[in-house]
């Protein structure tokens, strides 16, 4: 796999540099763009369009940050192109686009999002877009099965698997007990052939991450909204993904 020290090396601006007050829209174009010129590596979300389309959006529908409504996969990637961002001039983009803007100035760390069905398409879309990009990159996902393919697709590029320590309530619909503790216990590499850990900034004491820590896998914390949480999570992780403020580099 190669140095990968690049992927605890500074922090990691979450959905780009965005600032809604200024009209930078979380992974906007233009978020991203902030983020490149004050030198801090991306992580993005990429959703599935209704064409098979990797976009940069974070959640599955489109009702938080658009006039629009209703699923992203039910959109062609064209018809979600159209749509703008909270009311600015940036539009919902394409990966393919981001790669393009961000252009290798710093590391990005795409989030494969998943609704845990088995469908892995996005994994293989993804790895598709990343062919010949030349900048430093890894895939990262909350859900194993996007990892594992992206390691039977591109075993070359780095792969991150994102954790916590708990999978219950509203926001895990459908997840057993059994499934969620090996989530949190992070049981799977075998399989995601992960090469590094973001667990919640919150969880940072969870047996299971100081165990891979003290193993030698990188941490990076998500997501870290003050200086003060900053400093409190680099004493449980290599690096943070942070938004809301500007950290030293």
């Amino acid at each position: 796999m190669g140095d990968l020290s690049w992927i605890t090396a500074r922090p990691v601006a979450h959905r780009g540099l965005h600032d809604a007050a200024r009209g930078l829209i979380e992974n906007a174009l233009s978020a991203a763009e902030a983020a490149a010129v004050a030198g801090y590596p991306i992580e993005l979300d990429i959703q599935i369009s209704a064409d098979g389309e990797a976009m940069v959006f974070h959640d599955f529908t489109l009702d938080r940050l658009t006039a629009a409504k209703g699923a992203v996969s039910a959109l062609s990637a064209a018809e979600l192109g159209r749509i703008p961002l909270a009311g600015t001039a940036d539009t919902i983009p394409t990966l393919a686009a981001f790669l393009a803007r961000v252009g290798g100035r710093v590391p990005l760390f795409i989030e494969i999002k998943s609704a845990f069905s088995g469908d892995t398409r996005l994994a293989t879309r993804a790895v598709d877009v990343l062919a010949g990009y030349g900048g430093e990159v890894a895939l990262i996902s909350f859900d194993p099965d996007m990892l594992a393919e992206a390691k039977a697709c591109a075993p070359h590029v780095p792969r991150g698997i994102i954790a916590q320590a708990r999978y219950d309530g509203a926001h895990w619909p459908g997840m057993t007990p059994e499934r969620g503790r090996m989530l949190a216990d992070m049981d799977h590499r075998a399989a995601s052939g992960y090469d590094f850990i973001s667990y919640r900034f919150a969880d940072l004491t969870h047996p299971a991450l100081v165990a891979a820590r003290a193993q030698g896998l990188p941490v990076t914390a998500w997501t870290v909204r003050s200086p003060a949480d900053a400093a409190r999570a680099l004493a449980g992780a290599d690096q943070i993904v942070f938004e809301g403020f500007t950290p030293q580099a």
